[in-house]
């Protein structure tokens, strides 16, 4: 098997990598990591760059995605869902009510909370940004088999399971003696 990011120090051309930005020495230990990192931030700049062209910015399609699955939520429930902080929801539902794409109503069940829920507008956007995702799977996936697919997908769970339970572990630990 090849080695998928070249020794620290040297450039991806060098070891005939394609990765775009080199791994530094002090990222020696964390080839994995430095990988991921990598992987995210040209993802993130792709998604930006085809959800712009249907005025959406990363992270506000997943919003939508949820509130069309869901039905109209609260804020809260949309940050709990998100795994987010309250005031990037509250920035990302402004900018997403200043589109058009979401209106806010009042709770039926809790005069202090509103709901959010998609527009008429934003369902016309759904197939848009059902198209922008397959897009983008198939830019991530280029050339890969379908069992190379699963493997990848299996891989990236497994990775993203270990994070959960070091964070949960982290939060434990805090708890326990005070400390962040």
């Amino acid at each position: 098997m090849t080695q998928s990011t070249p020794e620290a120090g040297q450039s991806p051309v060098e070891k005939g990598q394609d990765a775009t930005v080199p791994l530094p020495a002090a990222a020696g230990g964390g080839p994995v990591s430095h990988a991921i990192f990598r992987l995210a931030r040209l993802h993130r700049m792709f998604a930006g760059q085809l959800l712009r062209r249907i005025g959406l910015h990363p992270g506000q399609e997943l919003v939508m995605m949820h509130l069309w699955e869901l039905g109209p939520q609260r804020q809260t429930d949309l940050v709990r869902l998100m795994d987010s902080d309250a005031a990037t929801m509250t920035r990302t539902v402004r900018r997403l009510e200043q589109a058009g794409f979401v209106r806010r109503r009042p709770s039926p069940t809790d005069r202090r909370a509103s709901l959010i829920e998609p527009t008429t507008a934003s369902h016309a956007l759904r197939r848009e940004v059902e198209q922008v995702w397959t897009h983008l799977e198939d830019l991530s996936a280029a050339g890969l088999s379908p069992d190379e697919r699963t493997a990848a997908l299996h891989t990236l769970e497994r990775l993203e399971q270990n994070l959960v339970r070091a964070a949960a572990e982290a939060a434990e630990g805090a708890g326990v003696d005070g400390e962040g």
